[in-house]
């Protein structure tokens, strides 16, 4: 290949501590050459500082907001094909090459499916329902695939949105295509679960979006999150 089959785009805000596992897993599961983008939103603990010592991929630094670092990572990526993933999440072995299956198959985007890294049982469901290709059982922790010129012509992630960034642009996407469910799974940490406990932080996140689905704004969005989650 003469340019990098996948971009893959990582979105970061102090996480000094999932980079240096991130990157190995990272290199062990991949099959072809890829770039690596790291979006840092001005991390405070070194993550970026980190990341300038190290070889094989690219870093910058923008304000804070995933939906703004990921619009940035995708218009520095060279590849035809984007890949967006959280620091705190690992793809399965040879995730570029069961994406690069789904886009042979005519797919503009999709998604793997999510195994929360926690015995609790209300995690373990949540994981389950992750298979069934429904908008509402998406999410940004199931890592999000996306041909570049799609992407383009949905302008990208919608920057009003701070939190329900990814739910936003997948409902958009579910609107124009077939969204593509593939039956491997990414396993993501469940420390946000941990912070705010399981059961209080699931009440928030479905009250979130329930008033997205309603129609609040992005703003309100922001407040209800600001105010309820760590």
């Amino acid at each position: 290949m003469n340019k990098p089959y996948l971009s893959i785009i990582i979105p970061i805000l102090n996480e000094i501590d999932q980079l240096e596992g991130l990157l190995t897993a990272l290199k062990k599961n991949m099959i072809f050459e890829n770039e690596i983008i790291f979006v840092d939103g001005g991390s405070s603990d070194g993550s970026y500082e980190f990341l300038r010592k190290k070889e094989d991929y690219s870093v910058i630094q923008t304000k804070k907001g995933r939906a703004r670092q990921q619009n940035l990572g995708a218009e520095m990526a060279s590849s035809d094909f984007l890949y967006f993933i959280h620091a705190d999440t690992i793809p399965p072995y040879g995730f570029d090459k069961i994406i690069y299956e789904a886009f042979k198959q005519g797919f503009k985007a999709g998604s793997f499916r999510l195994k929360f890294l926690s015995s609790h049982l209300s995690l373990q469901l949540a994981s389950f329902a992750s298979r069934f290709n429904n908008r509402f059982c998406r999410g940004g922790d199931q890592s999000l695939f996306i041909k570049k010129k799609f992407f383009e012509s949905l302008e990208g992630f919608n920057e009003e949105y701070l939190v329900c960034e990814d739910g936003e642009l997948i409902d958009r996407i579910y609107k124009e295509t077939l969204f593509c469910v593939l039956p491997k799974e990414v396993k993501t940490s469940a420390r946000r679960f941990e912070d705010n406990g399981v059961f209080r932080l699931q009440f928030h996140f479905f009250m979130i979006h329930l008033l997205r689905y309603v129609g609040r704004s992005p703003t309100t969005l922001n407040q209800y999150y600001s105010n309820f989650v760590k």
